[in-house]
Parts: structure tokens; sequence; C-alpha cells
């Protein structure tokens, strides 16, 4: 059921969560599935509703720093630097976890994610709550994340109990992930906040982390599998000078101009040649384009520039699983 967030509904969401279900709400990245994040059978719960593997780690979002202690031990100075310039914000931290963290947020790592969500009804919902709110993104596992409440309800098709609608999500892809749990700053997806960013705020230079694969010490985090963030149709990223000569009939496009006249695209969307207003619209312009049952979805590839990372983040693995 999707509903605005009003006081009355948002005290409503507070007393699901601390029934043990599930509550969908707005972030500034995209729409999470919340459950409450101390007790492992309303944890369960989202996995089983998402389809889940038991051994991937959920982000627990925090109401504000204060609760830092709380969920983490050992926590490096670097850690509270980067807290503290940028929490609220779309930043998820990879900590050692506090003793008595349960195994179902953390996939049995000894480690965690955590983050202090910006957007106003996420922070009024962890407020009224109380506690931390373990919350991926509500869609299934996999698929192209929400920013829309809309999104949600067509995702899950009604089953949960409430969906708090706090419009289209500022952000639309998912928070930066750092790991400050080995010694090093180590950045295991890219987001908003780029490395640049988390470099000047350290004072020194940030590993990448494309996959598990690639640095062996890292933990299990969101958004590190190969094939993630996939439309149901199969998905080509394409460089823009072979983007007219692969086109066929049957397949749909996402490119940085108006379609030419003569090609047989079923649907062209012309996206924002703006990095930050292409990540705000990428999911949205996905889900549109798979709904039409098309044969392909084209992308037209988005350079290979520093603001553009996050969004080739998402498109290489969206396109993984088409290849």
């Amino acid at each position: 059921m999707i509903a605005s967030p009003t006081p009355g509904n948002l005290v409503r969401a507070s007393g699901i969560l601390k029934r043990g279900g599930l509550v969908a709400f707005p972030t500034e990245t995209v729409y999470g599935l919340g459950a409450d994040a101390s007790n492992p059978a309303a944890v369960a719960k989202i996995f089983s509703a998402k389809g889940r593997p038991q051994d991937h780690p959920v982000i627990v979002h925090l109401a504000d720093i204060s609760l830092l202690d709380a969920w983490a031990v050992e926590i490096p100075r670097a850690a509270r630097l980067l807290a503290a310039r940028f929490w609220p914000g779309p930043l998820t931290l990879i900590l050692r976890r506090a003793p008595g963290i349960n195994d179902a947020v953390t996939g049995g790592q000894d480690t965690i994610g955590l983050r202090v969500p910006l957007h106003p009804v996420a922070q009024q919902l962890l407020r009224n709550f109380g506690a931390g709110i373990a919350a991926p993104s509500a869609n299934r596992f996999g698929r192209v994340s929400p920013t829309t409440a809309q999104h949600v309800e067509d995702e899950f098709g009604g089953s949960i109990e409430l969906v708090l609608d706090g419009g289209a999500c500022e952000v639309g892809i998912e928070s930066t992930i750092v790991d400050l749990s080995r010694g090093r700053a180590v950045l295991l997806r890219p987001g908003r906040i780029g490395m640049a960013d988390i470099a000047a705020v350290l004072g020194e230079p940030v590993e990448s982390a494309v996959s598990e694969k690639t640095i062996g010490a890292v933990p299990r985090a969101p958004g590190m599998l190969e094939v993630h963030y996939a439309p149901a149709t199969p998905l080509s990223v394409v460089r823009s000078g072979d983007l007219l000569r692969v086109i066929a009939a049957g397949d749909v496009v996402l490119a940085f101009s108006p379609a030419p006249d003569g090609v047989p695209a079923g649907q062209w969307i012309a996206a924002s040649r703006d990095a930050a207003r292409f990540a705000h619209d990428l999911y949205a312009n996905l889900r549109q384009l798979d709904r039409l049952g098309c044969a392909r979805i084209v992308v037209e590839a988005p350079p290979a520039e520093e603001q553009w990372v996050a969004v080739n983040d998402r498109l290489r693995r969206a396109a993984a699983g088409s290849a």
C-alpha cells in the first residue's frame, strides 16, 4: 500500500517495524525495504521478499552519527572524518561490527555496513523508530533499483504492507560504499560521492575494488556482484560511434541525442548529458524501456570520465548477464 508520509503514517510505519514487519521508504539514493535491524526474523523477511542470498549483507540505516558506536567497534579516525563530512548523505561505511550484532544483517561476516540517510522521510522514520533499520533496495534481488514508490509497488505487487511515498529519489543510484575495516580506505561501490571526494577528506589516496576478485581482503558488500541492477530485457552498452550501426528492429534505445530519422528502434529516450541528472533518471528510464517487452535495450556508453564512474559501474553490471 502506497501512503503519503504524514505524521500518522510515519507512526504507523514505525509500529509495523516494531512488530517485525516490512516497510518500504525513500532515501536520497533509492527506495529501501526496511526491517528492524536487531530482529533476525524481521530481517529474514527482507531476504525472502527479495529472493536475496542469505550470505549477502544489508546496510543498516541510522538516525545520526551518535549511534555509530552502538553498531561498530575499532572505528578508525578515517571513518569519523568521513561520517562528519558526508552524513547524513549517500555514503555507506564498512566497519568492524559490534558484539551482539546479528548475522542476518552482516551475512555472517565480522563487518557491518552503516549509513545515515539524508532524505527527510527516512530521517523521521528512523527517529520515530528509535533504532537501526536494515534496508537494501526495495526490488527483487539483482534487478533495477526503485526510485519511486510506484516502482516498489510494481515490483512487489502490493505485498509490502506500507510503502511511504517521498517522491522521486534525488540521487537515483545507490550509495557509495567505502571499506574502512582493513586499515585502509577501499572503495567497494562508486556513487554520488566519488573517490576524489573521499581522498580529499582523508588526505590520502583511496584504493578501488571493482569486485571481490580484485582485492582479496575486502568484505562482501551490496552491489559487488558482476551481474546486478539488471532489467529483465537483455541490455547492451554500445560506444557512440557504433550506436546507429548495431540498432535492430525490436530494440529500444537510451542515448544522448534524439532519434535520427529512419532508425528501427521501437522507442528512443534521449537522456541528459549531465552525469548527475543521467544517474537520477537512469533506473526510471531502464524500467520504462523494460516494460515494453522489446528484444533488447541498447544504451549509448557514457564518457569514461570521473563523474560518470558510478553510472558506468551500474551499466556494466546491468549488461553483464546479457553477454
